[in-house]
């Protein structure tokens, strides 16, 4: 049994320096990929600094001006929404009184139909009664004067008149 734990110690150890050996070079090639992207990092920096430091400078510069537009677009808001709002008063107002003034002139037209219609009705009333009435009595007066003087029609009108209501 002493042949086997020692062969077990044999490949234990072999393992041992393999493993050491790939964490060897493992560490050496990390190391150099470090000092690749650290000198990819400087470079990128040092072309990303003067940018950002153009950009800081514009902003710095800008800022006032950003300021002054913000407060223009501002006081823009303000004064348009006040303008819409007087617009909006004066189109209720206008309606209100476009209302008011289509009611009255329905009021006007209603009465004035009113008075047409009674004034047609009066006219029928005080002037066509008296003529009908007149008419009336001159017809009676007619056949009257007519029974009186024995006026009678002649019989051949008669008939003609009589055929006519057949025909």
């Amino acid at each position: 049994m002493s042949g086997w734990i020692e062969a077990f110690i044999v490949v234990a150890t072999i393992a041992i320096v393999v493993q050491m050996a790939i964490l060897l070079a493992m560490f050496i090639q990390m190391r150099a990929a470090m000092r690749q992207f650290m000198g990819i990092a400087s470079d990128l920096q040092a072309r990303i600094d003067p940018i950002l430091l153009r950009i800081n400078n514009i902003l710095a510069d800008s800022e006032d001006r950003i300021a002054s537009i913000m407060g223009d677009a501002a006081e823009l808001t303000r004064v348009a929404r006040t303008q819409a709002q007087k617009v909006d008063r004066l189109f209720t107002e206008a309606v209100e009184r476009l209302r008011i003034q289509v009611i009255r002139a329905d009021q006007i037209l209603t009465g004035t139909l009113e008075v047409i219609e009674e004034a047609g009705s009066t006219f029928r009333r005080k002037l066509w009664e008296p003529i009908q009435q007149a008419s009336a009595m001159l017809k009676g007066l007619k056949a009257g004067l007519d029974f009186i003087r024995g006026q009678k029609r002649p019989k051949s009108e008669e008939t003609t008149q009589d055929e006519e209501l057949f025909i």
